[in-house]
């Protein structure tokens, strides 16, 4: 059986294995670095936020998908309540400029890039990685949509901007067309290395190097002009993913490798407005359905999600068996929410 929960200390040599394995499949995942000590402050981050204690900018939800049979971590994925309290968040916001002079009959628009804090305070999902043995039977969107989930029963905890930034393109060796054309010549890095430094939290760098002044798209390279708002060939599922619960690209690249933020309001996520909470009732026969449910228990510090194919009547009641219901922790009659996993409006 496949369980979502908050992580603790006792998957932190699970998680950077998982680090590991994300390493290997290229640069972009820095929020997930293959470094035992900033893995473990960030479950900490996690129980801190769990227990109240943490400052709105440092509070953190880190998620973990388990195979219980094996006792294995196989995913993580993660909500940021806050970004930018503590340290700024940057980000290009791709604007227009026009260039008009009535005299030589001339009027033309520009495409420029402004760095932007413009989402400063925002809620983050973010740091999604699933084993590739497990990238199979919905897993993949199970570990995503369980964030989704999570802040419509705990919607008082974020705040009403949810963003998500998507990989940009990099080719198999590392190389940003974006990066090399921009980026470098202010840093004097590689991408890989400036990358690393940011997803780590070290990134006073940035202010102090990158241009103030808006940067004229046409005096960029081709290859880098064409990558712009590009989502990487790996991250693309994901990026649907986010896109079916309501998220969508609205003018802010990174400033690395120019990849698209998503966002949307929190109070037009699917789930927030789709979710249903439901009372359980343990039965000895369960009708199944080719729909497949994510079902939580709506615990916040004992949270746990299962994905289940239960078939969910039109009424308040959901038939669980005794080891769902053990897996989650509830008994007959408490209450669970439960989510379809796929946007059935995205079906007809």
């Amino acid at each position: 059986m496949m369980i979502v929960r908050h992580a603790a200390h006792r998957d932190l040599d699970d998680i950077y294995r998982l680090a590991q394995r994300a390493g290997e499949s290229g640069i972009g995942l820095t929020s997930l670095p293959q470094n035992k000590e900033i893995l473990a402050e960030r479950i900490t981050r996690t129980t801190h936020t769990l227990e109240g204690i943490s400052p709105k900018g440092d509070a953190s939800y880190l998620f973990v998908l388990e195979d219980s049979s094996l006792k294995k971590i196989v995913g993580v994925s993660a909500i940021e309540v806050a970004v930018g309290l503590n340290e700024p968040f940057y980000n290009f916001r791709v604007a227009k400029q026009v260039h008009a002079s009535k005299t030589l009959n001339v009027y033309k628009t520009l495409e420029t890039l402004f760095l932007s804090n413009d989402h400063t305070g925002c809620s983050e999902l973010c740091t999604l990685f699933l084993d590739p043995d497990y990238r199979k039977n919905q897993n993949g969107k199970f570990l995503s949509k369980v964030r989704f989930l999570f802040i419509a029963a705990f919607r008082s905890y974020f705040e009403e901007r949810l963003i998500a930034e998507m990989r940009g393109f990099s080719d198999q060796n590392g190389y940003s067309p974006f990066w090399n054309a921009l980026g470098y010549h202010f840093f004097n890095m590689d991408f890989a290395t400036a990358d690393y430094l940011s997803g780590i939290g070290q990134k006073v760098f940035i202010a102090e190097l990158m241009p103030r002044f808006p940067v004229y798209v046409d005096l960029l390279p081709q290859e880098a002009r064409t990558v712009i708002a590009e989502v990487h060939p790996h991250t693309l599922p994901a990026a649907k993913v986010l896109m079916s619960e309501g998220l969508r690209y609205q003018g802010y690249v990174d400033i690395f490798d120019a990849g698209p933020t998503l966002e949307a309001n929190i109070a037009d996520l699917r789930a927030v407005k789709h979710s249903r909470v439901l009372t359980v009732k343990i039965a000895e026969q369960i009708e199944t359905a080719e729909i497949y449910y994510l079902v939580a228990n709506d615990q916040y510090t004992d949270y746990r999600v299962l994905l289940i194919n239960n078939h969910v009547s039109d009424d308040d009641i959901l038939l669980m068996s005794a080891e769902q219901a053990q897996a989650l922790n509830v008994q007959q009659q408490d209450q669970v929410r439960v989510l379809a996993l796929e946007n059935m409006e995205n079906q007809k």
